[in-house]
């Protein structure tokens, strides 16, 4: 299955290394960033709702979605790094990032139909429910897909710079998340056969 820009995020890792020392340096609990990055999600999302001008919304959608995809890989290597690594702080980890994709997804309200950005919610958490349903029956953790993570923020801040298309843009989101459901659903059969 293709890893899609989750492909990216060991190079990622690598340029946070030096936030990462300073946040274990200064004591930061994981669980702050997880909760900062859903408080970021929760952001973009009021951005996507209130900031009317696409320049300005766009720029300020990336930097927030940018920040929540920064706190969502730190949280997990700082645990890791400090040894402060719990199986409930995964559980927390999951939630957040669960969360932060649904506050951040929530701004669609102001811009699509509500049974859309209802769909989209829904479909947006599948590719992560799969992942989970896979691991917890003994397959190891699947990541990437056409629309993970990193390409559903993506979705949305090209919705932020081109409101007028947030109904196709959310009908891609939808679709993309779908899909990536399925080959990861696939992958997991695959795994456990």
């Amino acid at each position: 299955m293709s890893r899609g820009l989750y492909a990216l995020k060991p190079w990622y890792a690598d340029r946070l290394a030096g936030t990462r020392r300073w946040l274990a340096a200064h004591d930061v609990a994981p669980d702050a960033l997880t909760g900062a990055g859903v408080g970021f999600g929760a952001l973009a999302g009021v951005a996507l709702a209130t900031v009317h001008h696409p320049l300005p919304a766009a720029v300020l959608v990336a930097a927030l979605l940018a920040l929540r995809l920064a706190a969502a890989n730190l949280d997990g290597a700082l645990a890791r790094d400090t040894g402060r690594g719990t199986r409930f702080g995964a559980v927390v980890n999951e939630l957040g990032d669960r969360g932060a994709d649904l506050a951040a997804l929530a701004g669609c309200f102001a811009l699509a139909p509500p049974w859309l950005v209802l769909l989209a919610m829904l479909a947006a958490t599948a590719p992560s429910w799969v992942a989970l349903a896979g691991a917890a029956a003994g397959a190891t953790r699947i990541n990437g897909g056409p629309v993970g993570k990193t390409e559903r923020c993506l979705l949305l801040v090209l919705i932020a710079a081109a409101p007028a298309y947030a109904v196709p843009l959310l009908t891609a989101l939808t679709a993309g998340s779908l899909l990536t459901s399925a080959l990861r659903l696939r992958t997991v059969r695959k795994a456990l056969s």
